[in-house]
């Protein structure tokens, strides 16, 4: 296995609920920490649409229920862009590194 180039500054964020007053909510996104990761295309052919970008964005593994460790409910920023991500998993059985399939939507 060759070892990922973590070479993009990305900033982890996690959804919170702010109640609007009105009997409902809104979501914000708060930011949780930096972390360091490769980010690449995945995919083609029939499951590239027009409107989003599908990634694999590997990281630094952290230990389950770390709050530094990206779940599906979460998402990275990369300055103006917004990676949604999708799953998670290890990238090798030594759990060194987690892959996040995640997807960039492009507005047109």
């Amino acid at each position: 296995m060759t070892r990922p180039h973590l070479n993009r500054k990305l900033i982890l964020e996690a959804p919170t609920r702010v109640i609007d007053g009105a009997g409902g909510y809104s979501e914000t996104w708060d930011a949780i920490g930096v972390i360091w990761g490769e980010v690449l295309p995945r995919g083609a052919g029939r499951e590239v649409e027009a409107s989003e970008l599908k990634l694999k964005i590997t990281v630094r593994a952290a230990p389950q229920g770390a709050p530094s460790r990206p779940t599906a409910a979460m998402r990275f920023r990369d300055g103006a862009r917004i990676y949604l991500i999708e799953a998670v998993t290890e990238l090798d059985t030594a759990g060194i590194y987690l892959i996040c399939f995640s997807k960039e939507e492009v507005v047109a």
